[in-house]
């Protein structure tokens, strides 16, 4: 294949279309968070990812496994969850059968936050997905988003 091949034409331009739907997307609730509750995307998806962890066999996310819940480096994600924590909406404390093993647990405070911030993300992603949908280059997108299951747990 060489640079020019439309394949590969056309795959950059689905790749950029897919691009731009998200940073839109993510621009938007960015926005809507950060007026209604001092809270960014990542703060958000942060609390949300560790809100659904459990007390059971396998509940507890390693730090590995939420960063790549929300899509970030190990380090980056330490400092996020040192953020959170220094706001009193996050938590640390040793794992009581590994004593090398920190766990990470939203606070009462940060599940309020997280449930009065929950109708503002849903909107502000409803928004965005709604004003995509009415550029013809994105439109196709949006509909595939909108047809997307969560997948279950195993």
């Amino acid at each position: 294949m060489t640079a020019t091949d439309p394949a590969l034409t056309a795959l950059a331009q689905s790749w950029c279309a897919l691009s731009l739907l998200h940073g839109r997307i993510e621009a938007h609730i960015e926005r809507a968070l950060q007026a209604g509750h001092d809270l960014s995307a990542r703060e958000y998806s942060l609390l949300d990812v560790l809100s659904r962890q459990h007390d059971g066999d396998g509940g507890h996310l390693q730090m590995k496994q939420v960063a790549d819940a929300v899509v970030l480096s190990q380090s980056a994600t330490t400092r996020l969850v040192t953020r959170l924590e220094d706001r009193g909406l996050l938590e640390r404390y040793l794992c009581p059968t590994d004593r090398r093993g920190i766990y990470t647990n939203v606070t009462a405070a940060g599940l309020e936050l997280l449930e009065a911030a929950r109708p503002t993300n849903d909107a502000a992603l409803r928004e965005a997905l709604d004003e995509a949908a009415k550029n013809p280059e994105l439109a196709p997108l949006v509909r595939v988003v909108e047809t997307l299951k969560a997948p279950v747990p195993a």
